[in-house]
C-alpha cells in the first residue's frame, strides 16, 4: 500500500533523463525497465525488455518494482504475452504513486506531467509501430487533469504512428476496462482514442 507522503510539489522530482542515470545493482537491468531505478513517490516506467513491448496505460503507479510485480501488473504481462508480444511496459496517465487513487493530489504538477511525457516520447521511440493499451478504468474520472494528460499522450502517439488497444468490456461511459480480473488470454481490440477523448 502506498499512501502520499506529499504532494509531490513539495519534494525533489527527477527530471525524466536524470530519472534514466540508473545506479541501482538490486535488479536485473538486462531484463527490466525501471525509471527512476528506486522506489520513491512517483515511478515513470516499469517493465520487460523485447524487441516487440506492449504499453499498457493505467491512471497511476501503485507499490510495483521489478521482481515484485503488483496483481496488476501480473495480469499485464500475461495478457501481452498471450497477445503475440515479447514484453510489456507498464505507463500511467500520471506518475504519481497512490495505492488509492482518491489519495492522489488534487492538482496537476506541470513539472512532473512535462517529465512524464518526455518518458512516454521515449517508450514509444522503442518500436516502429507503438501498440499502447489503453487500462485505466473509470479511475480517470477521479481527478480532472487526468483527461488533459491522456490528451497531450494522444498527441504524441499520433506523432510516433502508434495504435490503441482496449482489453475487455468498455464500461458504460466509454472508459477502457482496467487489466485487473481479466482472463490471462483476453484479446486487444481496436480503441478509437479520439472519439473517447472528445467523449470527455
Amino acid at each position: 500500500m502506498h499512501i502520499p507522503s506529499s504532494d509531490t510539489i513539495d519534494i525533489e522530482v527527477l527530471t525524466f533523463a536524470d530519472a534514466m542515470v540508473s545506479t541501482n545493482e538490486s535488479y536485473n537491468k538486462e531484463r527490466w525497465l525501471y525509471v527512476p531505478d528506486f522506489y520513491s513517490e512517483y515511478r515513470y516506467i516499469l517493465g520487460t525488455k523485447g524487441e516487440k513491448p506492449l504499453i499498457c496505460i493505467g491512471i497511476n503507479p501503485s507499490t510495483a518494482a521489478p521482481d515484485d510485480l503488483d496483481n496488476t501488473l501480473k495480469s499485464v504481462e500475461r495478457i501481452a504475452l498471450a497477445n503475440g508480444y515479447d514484453s510489456f511496459i507498464m505507463f500511467n496517465v500520471y506518475a504519481q504513486r497512490a495505492t488509492n487513487p482518491d489519495d492522489m493530489e488534487r492538482e496537476c504538477n506541470n513539472l512532473l506531467h512535462e517529465e512524464n511525457m518526455k518518458a512516454f516520447e521515449y517508450i514509444l521511440g522503442l518500436s516502429e509501430s507503438p501498440s499502447i493499451w489503453a487500462a485505466w478504468g473509470n479511475i480517470i474520472e477521479k481527478r480532472p487533469y487526468l483527461p488533459d494528460c491522456v490528451r497531450s499522450m494522444i498527441e504524441l502517439g499520433k506523432q510516433h504512428h502508434a495504435t490503441w488497444y482496449s482489453a475487455g468490456k468498455i464500461s458504460k461511459k466509454g472508459h477502457p476496462h482496467h487489466p485487473l480480473y481479466l482472463k490471462k488470454d483476453t484479446p486487444l481490440d481496436l480503441f478509437d482514442i479520439d472519439a473517447y477523448i472528445a467523449s470527455l
